[in-house]
């Protein structure tokens, strides 16, 4: 395969399907893949970069048993626990991240579904939010209903996060407790609800390359727009704190593999991007788009003024 010629195909219409040999990806030349992935990224995403910020807004005691996280019960981990957050906290949160200049501000709850009191707290937020700010809103809350995607989206919400993880055949050696099939069934559910979606995974839990081909390929198929792309960071007192860090070189390929498979995407780095050079430049020239900035969820992130600062020396364009 020659990378530079397929990213011309790709820019000037092509799509990859199952039927392609995407295994060429593995073993062809790295500095090729990424600067024909960073030639997609601009052709059709252009320089601006999205930057989005995130809030756990309720931690801990998730009765899920992802092997990665720290939030699950089955983990024994030292995360901090506590309950939906108040108001006022969460939306002066948001608009001291919207002055720094972000675009997106996610409200993050653990726990396989937010139900009850605590839902209509988050409504009642976003509300407020969408009335007091001007940023785009977005909503990882697990496995919702249609009536609560109806709910949120007349509240202000106009994206909903769910990952994937992984591939649908790793699936079942990273969470028992719910299913590929349940993720897949809530992502069509909301784009049926007219919400964007923003899904992605983990890469460096013991997954293969074909994994990460298959996980990249479901997300075009599903029209996902937005795909975070996360790097392990093994916490202590999880089931994968031993697992092997993946070198750079691994995860620039993967981001440039999902850009070629997702070109028009918002490829979007997450968590552990600090394991790359300058907390993620070079991965931004391999075909990322986008970041979630700021403090992520248990593990470490930038902050916004330093991603802005970047960003701008590496002449792309924020707000």
């Amino acid at each position: 395969m020659d990378p530079k010629s397929l990213a011309q195909e790709i820019i000037a219409g092509r799509r990859l399907t199952r039927e392609d040999d995407l295994n060429a990806f593995i073993t062809c030349d790295l500095k090729e893949l990424c600067e024909g992935a960073d030639q997609i990224r601009e052709k059709l995403c252009g320089k601006r970069v999205d930057l989005c910020t995130i809030i756990n807004a309720r931690s801990g005691r998730c009765p899920e048993n992802c092997r990665y996280c720290a939030q699950s019960a089955h983990n024994h981990t030292n995360c901090e626990v506590y309950d939906f957050l108040d108001e006022d906290t969460i939306v002066k949160e948001a608009k001291a991240n919207e002055a720094e200049g972000v675009d997106r501000f996610a409200l993050v709850t653990a726990g396989r579904a937010l139900t009850g009191e605590e839902f209509e707290k988050a409504l009642r937020t976003y509300m407020r939010l969408q009335k007091e700010t001007g940023l785009g809103l977005c909503a990882s809350m697990g496995f919702l209903s249609r009536e609560q995607f109806k709910a949120l989206k007349a509240a202000g919400v106009t994206r909903i996060h769910n990952n994937l993880e992984t591939s649908r055949r790793n699936f079942p050696n990273i969470c028992t407790t719910h299913t590929y099939e349940m993720k897949e069934a809530t992502i069509k559910m909301a784009q049926e609800e007219g919400l964007s979606v923003c899904s992605g995974g983990i890469i460096g839990m013991g997954e293969t390359w074909e994994d990460r081909i298959d996980m990249a390929i479901s997300l075009f198929e599903m029209g996902v727009k937005s795909i975070p792309i996360n790097v392990l960071t093994p916490i202590p007192g999880s089931p994968l704190e031993h697992e092997r860090p993946l070198i750079e070189d691994e995860i620039l390929r993967t981001i440039a593999i999902f850009r070629y498979i997702n070109p028009e995407a918002q490829v979007r780095l997450a968590a552990g991007r600090i394991t790359t050079t300058n907390n993620g430049e070079v991965a931004f020239n391999s075909g990322a788009s986008a970041t979630i900035t700021g403090n992520m969820l248990t593990t470490c992130g930038a902050t916004i003024k330093g991603d802005r600062e970047m960003l701008k020396a590496m002449g792309r364009e924020i707000v």
